[in-house]
């Protein structure tokens, strides 16, 4: 009896500190130092929720640039990669889909897909794609939304990130942050149509139907 009560009040402190005031700490610290990221980052548009900055969303309209392929279905729920090695032979043929997918629907592209538009990332939603990725959309986002190459090129740039501090990384793009700003640009102001891309080759110069605004 006598480690009883010694072990109850333990508990109770660690309760205190670890389960209260250890969270509402780094809460508070991350709402001062990091506000937007703290609160999710979200987007709202024409008073909706469109999505959020942090996290990957499955864009495959034709007028709206593609994020990077996902191993949980942009599940945040569940995120992570598929776990497959490079002898996987699942993993080959996942790989060879995309790159057929993407040369399909980029015929005026030269050159093979970049390699972060046919490989998923570790956590299956990074919300971002490197600049290679977004040159290699632009011609077929440009010919869908009626654009210039120069206008698009213009978004682009406004949508990039550089270097983590300035040093870490490479310059990446934010696909979401820059699909709102090309349809703001023409007026659209509802949460985009995940619409799959047409099958039809007739079909890839026009937004379908229910797009259109």
């Amino acid at each position: 009896m006598k480690n009883l009560m010694p072990a109850i009040r333990f508990k109770l402190f660690m309760t205190l500190v670890l389960g209260l005031i250890y969270p509402l700490m780094m809460t508070g610290v991350s709402q001062v130092l990091f506000p937007l990221q703290a609160s999710g980052d979200f987007q709202s548009r024409g008073g909706q929720l469109v999505g959020s900055h942090l996290i990957s969303q499955k864009f495959e309209s034709l007028k709206y640039f593609w994020s990077r392929p996902s191993a949980v279905d942009y599940n945040p729920l569940a995120s992570g990669g598929s776990n497959l090695g490079l002898t996987s032979q699942d993993l080959k043929k996942a790989v060879d889909e995309r790159r057929q997918k993407l040369k399909a629907a980029h015929a005026d592209s030269a050159g093979e897909p970049p390699q972060d538009l046919l490989f998923a990332s570790g956590s299956g939603l990074d919300p971002h794609i490197s600049l290679d990725a977004a040159q290699y959309q632009l011609t077929r986002v440009a010919k869908v939304r009626f654009m210039s190459v120069e206008q698009v090129q213009k978004f682009i740039g406004e949508a990039s990130e550089g270097r983590g501090w300035g040093i870490l990384g490479e310059p990446t793009v934010n696909v979401l942050a820059l699909n709102l700003a090309l349809d703001q640009s023409q007026g659209i102001y509802s949460a985009p149509v995940l619409l799959p891309a047409p099958k039809s080759a007739e079909n890839a110069g026009a937004p379908a139907a229910s797009e259109a605004k």
